[in-house]
């Protein structure tokens, strides 16, 4: 499922947009609270949208868009007023319901359905084989299904954002798939769902809730134990780090002591001037923060599409993208520094074409974001970077920083234990073998958030 200060750093895979806020090395021993209010990388990247040209090239994956009207609140009578949601549809190969041919359906992420339609090659190349329908419901609040007739208004406020929740949007696809299936007598016909990452999670925990509308779960990447104390906070950033440790320890140091050569150049008189230089920004850096979260982000984005080929899910990368990440950094000159060496290092993520001459930041002016607002309602996974393991700054999760930063940004207080008092988490194993039958967790041991995952908790995987 993803922020700059206090926003989130996304699951087919995914990310994380993160905050950093850097204290002197003589302040090193002093608590960290703006750190410790980091909340959990977003899965999807900020630069996450459907590119035209990359459209184009996949125009294989044939659908139709439609919308449904939507109750904005499942749980309540309200007259409240209905919103469109977006879905894409494809019947070429649907066997049809005389033959009960099943419907593929993709729980959609906090992102545009269309970049997740064209990015899911798995559910389209499988269903010719099952004759099966293919249906990519959107989440609301996202892409083009907003509530209140638009993003500005469906993201006003928190009584307006009040409605953005995944049991919300787990009732959109539940009432979607109901209505679809009875206009077109397919009530026989089998659901299947698919996912990757908050989408996976939504996958599941939708078998677990409406076990009676699906009759299993594709669950990719999704990290449904990354709540509470069930993971250690650490294991997030401990992966990524390890991603970059075994291309290159030379790389991975490199990174861990550019925070501190970061930090010292934003203090020099004109530092931020040289440092806007140096990593080609196209505005004056405002502060060492700013900059800070950039480069975690997009190291927290190359661990989740380290993939060996080719891709252009996140940017356009090649092959093993921290591989070339670290050779980037690793074989720059004798003399260069550590600072334009995680520039040249980066540039692999945000410039692989080589199409940019300087780089934005920010790319939100409203500074508002949905999966923001999720994070400080009911998605609270605390995140936390050790000092050995780990190549970013040192800090420790600090629940009170971080219900402080929710209501400043959002004026809402966090429920923490809400998904797992909703969804299951503690003795999850229990849970699943009672109740959630036709689930198939999988993932990527290099992905970042397999930490999370139902396999890596229940059977201590090493990771």
């Amino acid at each position: 499922m993803a922020a700059r200060s206090l926003h989130f750093p996304i699951i087919i895979i995914i990310i994380a947009s993160t905050t950093i806020i850097f204290t002197p090395p003589a302040l090193a021993s002093q608590p960290l609270n703006h750190l410790s209010s980091k909340r959990a990388p977003r899965f999807l990247s900020k630069h996450s949208y459907p590119i035209k040209t990359q459209l184009q090239e996949q125009q294989q994956y044939r659908y139709e868009s439609k919308y449904f009207y939507q109750q904005l609140d499942h749980f309540s009578f309200l007259n409240l007023p209905k919103f469109p949601q977006r879905y894409l549809i494809n019947t070429d190969h649907w066997a049809g319901p005389e033959r009960r041919g099943p419907i593929f359906l993709y729980c959609g992420n906090e992102g545009d359905i269309e970049w997740f339609a064209v990015n899911t090659g798995f559910v389209w190349e499988i269903a010719p084989l099952f004759g099966a329908m293919v249906l990519f419901p959107e989440h609301r609040y996202y892409g083009e299904s907003m509530p209140y007739g638009s993003r500005e208004e469906a993201y006003k406020n928190a009584s307006t954002l009040s409605y953005l929740t995944a049991e919300q949007a787990l009732a959109d696809f539940a009432v979607l798939i109901t209505d679809l299936k009875r206009n077109l007598s397919a009530q026989a016909c089998p659901v299947v769902l698919f996912g990757g990452s908050y989408g996976g999670m939504l996958a599941a925990w939708m078998r677990l809730k409406y076990p009676h509308v699906a009759i299993g779960a594709l669950a990719s990447s999704a990290p449904i134990l990354q709540f509470e104390d069930i993971v250690p906070p650490e294991t997030f950033y401990n992966i990524v780090s390890n991603d970059f440790k075994r291309e290159s320890t030379s790389c991975f140091n490199t990174i861990k002591e550019s925070w501190d050569a970061l930090l010292s150049e934003g203090l020099k008189k004109n530092g931020l001037v040289q440092l806007t230089k140096t990593f080609h920004l196209c505005r004056e850096l405002k502060s060492t923060e700013d900059l800070a979260n950039w480069l975690d982000s997009a190291y927290s984005y190359l661990a989740m599409v380290d993939y060996p080929y080719p891709s252009s899910f996140m940017m356009p990368l090649p092959g093993y993208p921290i591989g070339e990440v670290c050779k980037r950094i690793d074989g720059c000159p004798d003399g260069t520094s550590i600072l334009e060496r995680i520039f040249e290092g980066i540039s692999i993520y945000y410039n692989y074409t080589g199409e940019l001459h300087c780089f934005e930041l920010d790319d939100d002016p409203h500074g508002l974001d949905g999966w923001n607002w999720q994070a400080c309602t009911e998605m609270v996974m605390p995140m936390s970077s050790s000092h050995n393991a780990s190549m970013f700054p040192t800090y420790d999760f600090n629940y009170s920083s971080y219900q402080e930063g929710c209501w400043e940004e959002f004026g809402v207080i966090p429920r923490p234990r809400w998904i797992t008092t909703e969804f299951g988490g503690q003795d999850i194993k229990t849970a699943l073998e009672t109740f959630g039958s036709n689930i198939i967790f999988s993932n990527g041991l290099l992905d970042p958030w397999s930490g999370g995952r139902y396999a890596a908790a229940i059977y201590g995987l090493q990771l």
